[in-house]
């Protein structure tokens, strides 16, 4: 899952650790099915706490699982609507018109886009935030500036490449994740582009 992840579970281990207790990791794969199944795995467990980063499961879903059991559960990057002491959230949509409103204000205009997967609702609040941010500039959308990630280095990279083969030019470039800055960044500078003497780069997580 990339440097964020490895950070955001060593400091939840640590902390774990420094209150004599074990973590115990279970993985949602691929589907709301899948995340549910590990949540029942841990509860299976009688585990005293549950921390749940979910991808596919709904707001609505994480609100009636924090109702339904009585272990402390707590939801990470979703802003539930029932049990707002229950989750730890961040504005993904306002984080990113603030990035694309930065760039506007340092004389940017021309602004591609790298996506995080759209089956996640980050990736789509961040892209909602771009678009929220051009929109409210006066700066026409250019569908042709969006490349599509899957929040991998590689993807970076390959969203770099497919501005280049469209044939679209830009001054900014901003990446829905960190990791896909970085494949981005490494790409542009295949292509002989300077950062950030030509193009500047913008990523999200630190």
């Amino acid at each position: 899952h990339g440097v964020y992840f490895s950070e955001l579970l060593y400091h939840v281990a640590r902390m774990t650790e420094d209150k004599g207790r074990q973590l115990i990791l279970a993985d949602g794969k691929h589907s709301a099915q899948e995340e549910r199944e590990g949540i029942r795995y841990l509860l299976d467990l009688r585990c005293d706490a549950i921390i749940i980063y979910p991808r596919f499961l709904t707001v609505d879903e994480m609100d009636e699982i924090v109702e339904n059991h009585s272990q402390p559960i707590m939801v990470l990057n979703r802003r539930l609507r029932r049990h707002a002491s229950h989750c730890v959230w961040s504005d993904q949509k306002a984080s990113a018109m603030r990035v694309v409103e930065r760039l506007i204000a340092l004389g940017h205009r021309d602004i591609a886009f790298i996506t995080g997967s759209l089956d996640s609702p980050t990736g789509v609040e961040r892209l909602a935030g771009y678009k929220d941010a051009l929109a409210g500039h006066g700066i026409a959308l250019n569908e042709a500036l969006i490349a599509e990630g899957r929040w991998t280095p590689e993807t970076g990279a390959a969203g770099v490449e497919s501005l280049r083969q469209r044939g679209v030019t830009y001054s900014a470039l901003v990446a829905s994740n960190d990791d896909m800055a970085i494949g981005a960044m490494k790409q542009l500078h295949q292509l002989g582009v300077k950062v950030p003497e030509q193009v500047s780069v913008v990523g999200f997580d630190d």
